[in-house]
């Protein structure tokens, strides 16, 4: 049995080594190096530009403008194609651009034989631009006499409102109190470790080859196809190894400009590897959200509705655009489904960078100020918080009310049950009640989430597997799924393992994706990746095995019902499991009998049409200096709900790095704009905080099984859920502590006086 054993990820003897090739890795010869010309404000017009002193440079070969590049619009978002023209991309980017929208933009760029000379080459550029105001907050983006920064849009990208579950004025008419409350977040970095980086080639003059970093190789073939207005099919994508990407390598940000550039110079290899800043400041961050909640709960602790309000703002671009705030509060519906809920939500332009797909999409940036609601609400009436969630968390069989389908696996109560166990809630509750008052104070704080399983029915969910029995009885297995670092080539070996019953070691699987004989998968976002791959090899692999059994039959005369696969053998399952054939002997019988036989392989593409809620908790202990605005983790525990764990390894990776991407977000992450000029301050990781060793507590990790019956193999969601309740957990403890509800993130230092001193507790 290969599921739930703690398999080494495949990856790793290669990472470990330096034998792993990334992008920056590839090399071909006479590679020449772009690099772009950024705007240095953040919203206006380019007026003039000179380039002739850049172009005179020795050692420039070529230097493009807004000028230069194709007219044509397009979306960058790594969404599957919409068949539906309503609810495409919004196409608002060109390569280059003339109008500026946030402060880097790119308005041209220099291709040189190396990076020092493109670097000079960007110094000789001159400018004149139309300066106009930075729109930067909503009142300002929304005020009558506001630009418009995309022509037509009124500065709106999208807005959508949906009810389900009842009536919430009728439900809000019914109860004995309202919970009311503003929160915000602001915008926050993925900080993955590789930076965006792209090397194109053409191979011959219809031919575009792309090596980049990424986690959608099959949508940037459409997006480059529509940005050059070119067949997708003459777009060759190869992804090698990926140094992480959490949502922001789900864009097409340099792929376009790059295949562009390529051709224009007659096939000639061009590399464009973005620096830490320019990774920073301009390619896709966390949406800053402005959220309004009231919730109404009845004297017995029963919730009885949500209403939601939630402005985001996108940043110069619409990337990902209205989905990440519309999707945040979808997937909130299965945590509490037995309340009715009413959301509005609307996404703005703004003059600030761009924000995309981050980990979690939304959710962590809802469901904050819900599970903070969720907690004034339990003080509100004086109940425990943890019961509180009890008596209206989800349960087994309750109807989401957005998606009216029934959760076939629910195991949210019992992570509640099993978190409060591991934190010692009931006796730290009345140990710590004697330290809410002076210069240091404890508490204790819960926060739980719900996610789905993928984007269905919003967007196509398509995994496709390959398998081939090899001359010398190993299988060779593809995917189209995409390896960022997650570990999902792991599991699907462990998959495969499963139900071919071969050793996980008999079978090899590619980690470098490449569009041109890889099988079509959308790519890894959505936390999607082992559950939509879970139905698509456990029908290759099945029919794979069933072509093994069969053609084992043909050679042994023996009943193909009679037979199976153990251990990497051909059995008789009548005779004690007695060996018959060896799969070494199996395979060469298949591909060098002279009359019967041939190459044993499926091919199997499959839609999954469903999509399967995980759940999950935080529970987390802190100590709150007052004086100096600190806050000190003892003990953090995510419990989840993500169904059978198929490697506990790679599982329990995935939680404790979500968790301390959380803790970030709590206490220390923001891009840090000046409202003036829009320039971010902190584009480094000299300037922008980001968790190390010493800020990260014990962490704890549990998970409650249950089996997801919609899944190949009883799975659900894993890789984006750990990131969402920490940050409300840890504003729940602090609240515990000291009294002080804190409605917005990060909880800095600098917050915290803000709001100790607004309390008078300094």
């Amino acid at each position: 049995m290969a599921i739930g054993k703690p398999l080494q990820r495949v990856d790793a003897p290669a990472k470990a080594t330096g034998r792993a090739l990334y992008v920056d890795d590839f090399q071909t010869s006479g590679v020449l190096v772009a690099q772009c010309f950024r705007s240095t404000i953040a919203h206006g017009r380019v007026k003039s530009i000179d380039i002739r002193s850049a172009q005179a440079l020795a050692g420039v070969m070529a230097v493009f403008t807004y000028e230069d590049v194709p007219p044509t619009p397009f979306a960058t978002a790594g969404h599957p194609l919409n068949l539906d023209p309503n609810h495409e991309d919004v196409a608002d980017r060109l390569i280059l651009t003339r109008d500026i929208r946030f402060y880097g933009d790119e308005i041209a760029v220099v291709v040189a034989e190396s990076e020092a000379i493109a670097q000079e080459a960007l110094g000789l550029i001159r400018v004149e631009y139309e300066v106009y105001e930075p729109l930067m907050t909503p009142e300002r983006i929304l005020a009558p006499d506001a630009r418009e920064i995309h022509k037509g849009s009124h500065n709106i990208v999208g807005e959508n409102a949906f009810q389900c579950g009842g009536d919430v004025q009728q439900a809000f008419a019914g109860s004995d109190y309202l919970v009311e409350a503003d929160y915000q977040t602001r915008m926050v970095q993925a900080c993955q470790l590789e930076n965006h980086s792209v090397l194109a080639h053409m191979t011959d003059v219809n031919r575009i080859t792309l090596v980049t970093s990424t986690q959608i190789p099959q949508i940037v073939r459409r997006i480059v196809g529509k940005a050059l207005n070119i067949p997708w099919h003459q777009i060759r994508v190869i992804k090698p190894h990926v140094g992480g990407g959490f949502g922001n390598k789900q864009d097409a940000v340099l792929e376009p400009l790059a295949a562009f550039l390529t051709m224009k110079l007659g096939g000639r290899a061009v590399r464009i590897s973005l620096s830490r800043e320019e990774s920073f400041a301009c390619t896709r961050n966390r949406h800053p959200f402005h959220i309004h909640i009231t919730s109404s709960i009845k004297r017995d602790g029963t919730l009885t509705a949500n209403r939601i309000r939630v402005v985001s703002l996108t940043g110069g671009y619409a990337s990902h655009g209205h989905d990440v705030a519309a999707a945040g509060s979808a997937k909130a519906c299965s945590l509490y489904p037995r309340a009715a809920t009413s959301y509005e939500g609307r996404t703005l332009y703004s003059n600030m960078p761009v924000a995309g797909a981050m980990r979690a999409y939304g959710s962590p940036q809802t469901i904050y100020a819900l599970e903070c609601n969720m907690e004034d609400a339990a003080r509100k009436i004086d109940m425990d918080s943890v019961e509180f969630r009890l008596k209206n968390v989800a349960v087994e069989g309750d109807i989401n009310p957005l998606s009216q389908k029934p959760l076939l696996s629910c195991g949210i109560r019992e992570c509640l049950i099993k978190g409060r166990d591991w934190i010692r809630w009931d006796e730290k509750k009345q140990d710590y009640a004697n330290w809410k008052q002076g210069p240091i104070r404890k508490g204790l704080g819960v926060a739980c989430f719900s996610y789905g399983s993928g984007t269905y029915p919003v967007c196509v969910e398509i995994a496709g597997t390959r398998l081939v029995l090899n001359p010398d009885g190993f299988i060779s297995l593809q995917v189209g799924a995409v390896e960022i670092g997650q570990g999902s080539d792991t599991v699907a070996i462990q998959m495969v393992s499963e139900t071919i019953g071969v050793p996980c070691s008999r079978i090899q699987l590619v980690s470098t994706h490449d569009t041109d004989f890889l099988p079509f998968d959308t790519g890894a976002y959505a936390s999607r990746q082992t559950y939509v791959l879970s139905n698509a090899i456990f029908r290759g692999a099945l029919a794979f095995k069933n072509k093994m059994l069969h053609y084992s039959s043909m050679i042994t005369k023996i009943s193909q019902a009679q037979l199976d696969i153990k251990e990497g053998a051909v059995i008789h399952a009548g005779e004690a499991g007695r060996e018959v054939l060896s799969l070494e002997d199996l395979a060469r019988n298949a591909y060098y009998h002279k009359e019967q036989g041939g190459q044993i392989t499926t091919d199997i593409s499959n839609k999954t049409t469903t999509n399967a809620p995980c759940f999950g908790c935080t529970f987390v202990d802190v100590t709150i200096d007052i004086p100096l605005c600190r806050v000190q983790i003892s003990d953090i525990i995510n419990v989840h709900d993500s169904g059978v764990i198929i490697n506990p390894l790679t599982a329990q990776g995935q939680v404790q790095g979500g968790i301390a991407m959380g803790i970030g977000a709590a206490l220390f992450e923001e891009l840090q704009m000046d409202g003036e000029t829009g320039y971010v301050h902190n584009r480094s990781f000299s300037d922008y905080k980001i968790p190390t060793a010493l800020d990260v507590p014990n962490m704890g990790c549990e998970f409650v099984e249950t089996f997801e019956p919609t899944s190949g193999y009883g799975n659900k969601a894993l890789g984006e859920p750990p990131v969402i309740s920490p940050p409300p957990a840890i504003r729940n403890a602090i609240l515990d502590a000291t009294g002080v509800a804190i409605n917005e993130l990060p909880l800095t230092p600098q917050v915290l006086f803000r709001h100790f001193q607004l309390a008078g507790l300094i």
